[in-house]
């Protein structure tokens, strides 16, 4: 198991440059929303570069449900510019060149003696930058799919969003205590 990478605890705000070189913290690229964080292989893996393609569709589907999406690769600017121009994909791309991320949780690939891969990991973040869920992809079939995501963001929305059903009298009374203390 990788360490520092458990459900329920809270991942490091990690600052990274992107394939431009300017820094971004995780929180800040998460904001207030869920975010689905993929820690890939490297640029140099056909399956990472598959998996990025599927991103795609959830990409779309995040911009309207309260989502970010960030990859993180071991690779310096150069080759992460290359694998987020060759997928088409629209979301940050960090570079973790220093390997500080992979170091801390735990997650080098010691199975590849050319590069220094990471194992992948797919990580549901719930607001905080706390962990929720976790898909492990060394194998491609353990990377999850767009139909888990949508499963995993559905369970974690229901837990973290009071007006997730509208139609309940707990989201109505939160509503109207809202509606009062505005008014106030």
């Amino acid at each position: 198991m990788s360490k520092h990478l458990q459900p329920g605890t809270t991942i490091p705000d990690f600052e990274l440059p992107d394939e431009n070189g300017v820094l971004h913290r995780l929180s800040e690229l998460q904001g207030e929303n869920s975010m689905i964080l993929m820690l890939g292989r490297g640029e140099h893996c056909p399956r990472e570069r598959q998996h990025q393609r599927e991103m795609l569709r959830v990409n779309e589907w995040a911009a309207v449900g309260f989502t970010t999406l960030v990859t993180v690769l071991p690779n310096e600017l150069h080759d992460v510019f290359k694998l987020k121009i060759s997928t088409g994909a629209p979301w940050t791309f960090l570079s973790d060149g220093e390997l500080v991320v992979q170091e801390h949780f735990d997650i080098a690939e010691y199975t590849d003696p050319h590069h220094d891969a990471t194992v992948p990991h797919t990580v549901v973040l719930a607001p905080g930058l706390v962990v929720d869920k976790i898909h492990v992809g060394y194998w491609f079939w353990g990377r999850p799919s767009p139909f888990r995501l949508w499963e995993d963001l559905d369970d974690l929305h229901r837990r973290i969003k009071a007006d997730y059903d509208p139609t309940t009298r707990e989201a109505r009374a939160a509503w109207a205590a809202q509606k009062i203390k505005a008014a106030a």
